[in-house]
C-alpha cells in the first residue's frame, strides 16, 4: 500500500515548461548557440543540468550559465501555473493521510515565489530543492523521514525521476504532463505511466492504494477494468474544406482527431458534440457515420487498452471557428486532407484521412 509520496516538482505540480525553454533560449543566445523549439527542447533537454550544459554549452562556467539562466526565468515566471488535476490530487492524498514531500531541482526562491501563487506546500510535509542530481537525495528523504521504500510513491515527469526512484527503491508513476516525451518515459520503464494526476487518482482509489490490483481481485472486477473501451472522433471540416489535426501527448505526440469515451446511456452522436465541444470549444453539425475500428495493444498509445473507435466525419456549425483547446492538446492545425496524409498520425487516424480521401476521390 502506498502511504508516502515524494513530488517531483516541475512538470508534475507545476507548469513551467514554456519559462524554462524561454530561460534555456536566453543561455543558449548568450552562448553564441541557436535558439530551440519546444520539441527541440523536450528532445534533448535532461537531468542532471550539467549534462545538458556540457553537451549544449561546453566550456562556459556553471555560474555564468547559472546566472543568464535565472536571469531569464526571472522574466517569464509569471507564465507559470498548477497543472490541471494537480490541487485535487494534493487533496485527494491529504484526506487519504497519506505524508507528502518534494524533491526537485527547481531554484529555492523560485519554489517559494511558486508556492506563494499555488499555496502546494500547504499539502507537503517537506522540501527537498535546489537538488542537482536526485539520486544522491533520494535516500537521504527515506532515512531523514523514516520512509519505508515499499510503501513509497515516487511521481515525475522525467527519466531522471524515474532513475532516482530506482535508485531509492521506491515505486515509480511518470506523468505526460512535462518535460519528456512518452517514448522517452517508456525507455525508462517506470512501474506506471498515466496521462495526468488525475488518473493516477482512479488507479489509486481503484485499488485500494496499491498501484496495481491487490490479490484476489475478482474476474468480474478484471473484466470490468480490461473491457474494450467505446470510442467516438471525427475529422472535422472548416467552411474552407480544412480538417482540424490536434497533437497530443497520449498519442506519443503524434497528430489526430478529436474525440473521447462514450459514457454509459449516452448515444454515440451526443456523445461526439460533447467530446468535440469539451477538446476544442467547437460545436458541429452534418454528423456522418463513416468507419469503425479496432485498436488494440497499441504502441502509440500511452497504456495498453483496446478501443473501439467510432469514426465520422462532421463540419463546424460555426462560420468563423475559433478552436480553444483543453489540457490533452498541445496544438492544433487547420490542414487541407492533402496536408494532413503527409503529417505524422496516428495509424487509427492515418486510416481515417486515407478512407475519407479515397472516398471523395471516387465521388
Amino acid at each position: 500500500m502506498i502511504r508516502n509520496v515524494i513530488f517531483d516538482w516541475s512538470g508534475t505540480l507545476v507548469d513551467d515548461l514554456p519559462a524554462v525553454l524561454k530561460a534555456s533560449n536566453v543561455v543558449l543566445s548568450h552562448a553564441g548557440k541557436p535558439p530551440m523549439s519546444l520539441d527541440e527542447f523536450r528532445a534533448e533537454f535532461r537531468l542532471p543540468f550539467t549534462d545538458f550544459y556540457n553537451r549544449h554549452t561546453p566550456g562556459i562556467p556553471m555560474p555564468r550559465l547559472e546566472k543568464w539562466f535565472h536571469a531569464g526565468f526571472r522574466q517569464t515566471c509569471d507564465s507559470i501555473c498548477e497543472i490541471p488535476h494537480a490541487r485535487q490530487f494534493l487533496e485527494f492524498c491529504r484526506e487519504r493521510k497519506l505524508r507528502l514531500f518534494v524533491l526537485s531541482t527547481i531554484f529555492s526562491k523560485h519554489f517559494a515565489a511558486q508556492c506563494h501563487v499555488t499555496g502546494f506546500d500547504r499539502f507537503i510535509e517537506k522540501s527537498y530543492t535546489d537538488v542537482w542530481d536526485k539520486r544522491k537525495k533520494i535516500h537521504d528523504v527515506l532515512r531523514d523521514n523514516r520512509l519505508r521504500a515499499a510503501e513509497t510513491l515516487f511521481i515525475g515527469d522525467m527519466q531522471h525521476d524515474i532513475e532516482t526512484a530506482r535508485h531509492g527503491g521506491v515505486h515509480s508513476c511518470a506523468v505526460l504532463t512535462g518535460y519528456n516525451t512518452l517514448e522517452q518515459l517508456r525507455a525508462a520503464r517506470p512501474d506506471l505511466i498515466v496521462e495526468h494526476l488525475g488518473e493516477l487518482r482512479q488507479v489509486l482509489e481503484l485499488n485500494a492504494l496499491h498501484l496495481k490490483p491487490v490479490a484476489g481481485t475478482s474476474p468480474e472486477a478484471f473484466e470490468q477494468t480490461h473491457a474494450p473501451i467505446a470510442t467516438v472522433g471525427a475529422l472535422v471540416f472548416d467552411p474552407r474544406g480544412r480538417v482540424l489535426m490536434i497533437r497530443t501527448r497520449k498519442w506519443s505526440d503524434l497528430w489526430g482527431i478529436p474525440g473521447g469515451k462514450i459514457k454509459w446511456g449516452e448515444p454515440s452522436e451526443n456523445a461526439l458534440r460533447r467530446e468535440i465541444l469539451e477538446e476544442t470549444a467547437l460545436k458541429i453539425a452534418d454528423i456522418r457515420f463513416m468507419l469503425v475500428q479496432d485498436c488494440i495493444h497499441s504502441k502509440e498509445f500511452y497504456r495498453d487498452v483496446h478501443f473501439v473507435l467510432l469514426n465520422y466525419t462532421c463540419r463546424c456549425a460555426q462560420k468563423n471557428p475559433r478552436v480553444k483547446l483543453n489540457q490533452e492538446g498541445r496544438e492544433f492545425r487547420w490542414v487541407t486532407l492533402a496536408e494532413a496524409r503527409k503529417m505524422e498520425l496516428n495509424s487509427p487516424t492515418k486510416i481515417l484521412v486515407n478512407a475519407v480521401a479515397m472516398r471523395r476521390k471516387a465521388a
